[in-house]
């Protein structure tokens, strides 16, 4: 299922102002060239700019950009008219100068009518002197009416940029990528716990076993032994073997692995690694936050003013309408987590990831080997940090008030019922500050699995919040009560699939899991019957839920399953919920067993789904909740080797948590996190989880990069790919949920 999509948005669809033709004649075009004049000999005929002052100068295109703009697209210089055929390759190429250096250029090839798609985009730096820029990307649509635009703006100071030798060339043979995959030998880049599990994967054209040596920082051989052939892995399309060192227990720091002639990238034997990863993981959460100011003093590098609070350019989210039509009231929706890279905030999205960070904590409280005051009162470097609260639940806390802010009021149609989501009219560009975002917000229809989602997360508010502060436990309750009334009258209320400008459409038209998963959470915290026989009564409660992809923002039943099995509570046949836990770990087991990756999942006809890498976490979690449940050790070596997978141990040999692992993602698709567009913002911040491979590919980045790709490959580490690489809350729940885990067995 297509789970949302991220458009970025050409020129013309936020300059909303006029362009001014440049004036000159008219030069010669090669058969395939679709660019007219891209070289300023003598004009600028075919070229208009907007917010800068531009003419021929030295046969080249030089445009005085003023200064004072907050954005890219306050200044530009650009070309309408282009034509694109779909599945054709072409090269963009230019020359380009700023003075002063260091400004960015935004260069992209899009539409120039509505709905303003962008089909390939790159952001050089520029220097004083001129810098040769070339670019290939396989159009995804036949368009003749494609737009070549340079975006120039949001610079304090002006600035000149000048541009040659400008070409969009049809018919060139795609490029080749080649990801720089590194040494053949794969590890967990971050570390093993010394009493865990420790297996690498080595790729190889060899057939018979071949010898191994662990060396220590030093280069002195402190263990060796034989690989295990594994064959051709169909989710790399390598032949593999695999290494398991796990005899060896003594911690370290910057040990390798050699095998078949090859040196894996260094890595650690110890527990601080996860230590560091519990806390970061989290502290990923403040950043994303929306209605409030980030403070530098607390996460240093990443200090912003507060996003949609009203404060120009913004419109704020303090007082937001309904889409045309569907409510005549508007609402205060203010805080709560921006949901990925863009500036959405979606209740279907924000009740997984709410439970998964609650049940962190839960879990903390209520396991053999759970440690609460790891996540407790200031661990986290909040605002609210000192104030006698588990700072996990601060952090929970601001996105459960943004759910409860998005309730349909009393008195209103669908009383009780809560609004699917509320974002922007229309896509804006990368990158943008939440609070540069101009763009008209709104509230979107309600729905039955975004009341459901309320329920389900407000009920288990209500028992985690209640020794801490009564009165907020109470008002949850409350809430999880109307919206469970109002979700039983109303229990067919879909999101529109196509309701997908501005923001992801999220829509979910099976909704029986949710009233599970919401009944669940709503008995364990009051105990009562009528929410018992639901849970009783519904198909879903000795269904197999436990499938190869795992649960998800649309695929909640386990989210009710785990907590019926770990939370104490008296439902009659709960031996039996707690056997299909440990039934459906079982089979996440053997799937780890088998694959010579050492991973939890194998999706059908090896079809890695959107998010890919949040969904080993969460199979991954279902093994942990079995070793709770039973002590087995067998589970709890299964969830901690799943951790290899996402740090390292994969057939990229990359990290999926941004600052883990010599080689980690650090570019994901986001507005903010855009160090590799503008310099002047930050990557990603430590512990971000990165979507993972992706077969479908949705983005035009990737398809020009990864198209044919195999499982594994489906992913590249680029800001525009926003289908393999973006950044989600969601995702780095279970991020969370496994950090704070393997951290625990340390």
């Amino acid at each position: 299922m297509k789970r949302r999509r991220t458009t970025l948005l050409s020129l013309a669809a936020l300059l909303g102002a006029a362009l001014t033709a440049l004036p000159g004649g008219q030069a010669t075009a090669e058969e395939v060239e679709q660019v007219r004049n891209g070289t300023f000999d003598s004009t600028t005929e075919s070229w208009w700019t907007s917010n800068a002052g531009a003419g021929p100068a030295e046969g080249r295109l030089c445009a005085d950009v003023p200064g004072g703009t907050a954005n890219r697209w306050d200044s530009a210089v650009g070309q309408d008219g282009i034509t694109l055929a779909k599945g054709e390759t072409y090269r963009f190429s230019f020359k380009a100068s700023g003075v002063p250096e260091g400004h960015v250029v935004r260069a992209i090839v899009g539409q120039s009518v509505a709905p303003y798609e962008t089909w390939y985009e790159a952001s050089p730096v520029l220097a004083e002197s001129a810098g040769s820029y070339s670019y290939t990307f396989t159009s995804p649509v036949d368009s003749a009416q494609g737009q070549v635009a340079f975006q120039v703006g949001g610079s304090a100071d002006p600035w000149r940029f000048c541009l040659d030798d400008v070409s969009l060339l049809g018919g060139v043979p795609p490029e080749v990528y080649e990801p720089d995959t590194g040494p053949r030998v794969r590890v967990n880049q971050v570390g093993y716990l010394p009493a865990g599990p420790k297996n690498a994967t080595l790729v190889t054209d060899a057939t018979g076993k071949l010898p191994w040596e662990l060396r220590s920082a030093a280069g002195r051989t402190v263990a060796r032994g034989w690989t295990v052939p594994r064959g051709v892995d169909v989710s790399s399309g390598q032949n593999v073997h695999s290494i398991d060192f796990g005899g060896y227990r003594t911690r370290g720091t910057g040990l390798t692995l050699v095998a078949d002639g090859e040196t894996s990238r260094p890595f650690d034997i110890g527990t601080a690694a996860y230590e560091r990863l519990r806390l970061d993981a989290v502290k990923y959460y403040y950043t994303q936050r929306s209605g409030i100011a980030i403070r530098d003093d607390l996460r240093p590098g990443y200090g912003r003013a507060a996003g949609h609070v009203g404060v120009a350019p913004n419109q704020g989210d303090t007082s937001v309408p309904c889409q045309p039509g569907v409510c005549d009231y508007t609402l205060d929706v203010s805080g709560g987590w921006y949901d990925a890279g863009d500036h959405g905030k979606y209740v279907v999205n924000g009740g997984i990831t709410t439970w998964e960070l609650l049940s962190t904590h839960e879990r903390s409280l209520l396991a053999r080997t759970g440690r609460p005051a790891e996540l407790g009162d200031g661990t986290l470097a909040l605002p609210e940090s000192g104030n006698k609260v588990p700072d996990i639940l601060d952090e929970a806390r601001w996105e459960l008030e943004f759910l409860l802010r998005m309730q349909v009021p009393a008195g209103q149609p669908l009383a009780g019922m809560a609004h699917h989501k509320i974002h922007d009219e229309q896509w804006t560009g990368l990158p943008l500050l939440p609070s540069d975002d101009p763009q008209k917000r709104e509230l979107h229809p309600p729905t039955t699995a975004a009341t459901l989602n309320l329920a389900a997360t407000a009920a288990q508010a209500a028992r985690l919040y209640k020794p801490y502060d009564k009165a907020f436990a109470a008002r949850a309750l409350s809430a999880a009560r109307k919206a469970w009334t109002a979700a039983l009258a109303h229990p067919a209320v879909y999101a529109d699939p196509n309701d997908g400008t501005g923001g992801g459409a999220y829509n979910d038209n099976e909704v029986s899991d949710e009233f599970y998963w919401a009944a669940a959470e709503l008995y364990l915290t009051t105990g009562e019957r009528q929410f018992a026989d639901h849970v009783l009564n519904s198909p879903v409660h000795t269904a197999d839920i436990f499938g190869p992809y795992g649960f998800d923002w649309s695929r909640t039943a386990a989210a009710g399953r785990l907590d019926l099995a770990t939370v104490p509570n008296k439902l009659p046949g709960r031996d039996k919920v707690r056997h299909s836990v440990t039934a459906g770990a079982d089979r996440y087991l053997a799937t780890l067993r088998a694959h010579p990756y050492g991973m939890p999942y194998a999706p059908e006809d090896n079809r890695y789904d959107w998010g890919s890498a949040h969904q080993v976490l969460n199979n991954a979690v279902v093994l942990a909740t079995a070793y709770d449940i039973t002590g087995g050790a067998k589970y709890r070596d299964a969830a901690l080797q799943s951790m290899d997978y996402v740090l390292g141990r994969n057939a990229l040999n990359i990290s999926y948590v941004t600052g883990y692992g010599e080689a980690n993602a650090h570019r994901q698709h986001s507005r903010w996190y855009a160090h590799q567009l503008d310099p002047n913002l930050p990557s990603p911040p430590d512990g971000t989880l990165a979507g993972g491979p992706n077969s479908s590919i949705q983005d035009p980045y990737a398809q020009t990069k990864l198209k044919g790709c195999v499982g594994q490959f489906c992913y590249i580490d680029d800001i525009q790919s926003w289908s393999t690489n973006e950044t989600a809350v969601n995702w780095n729940a279970a991020l969370t949920r496994m950090a704070s885990f393997v951290a625990d067995q340390g």
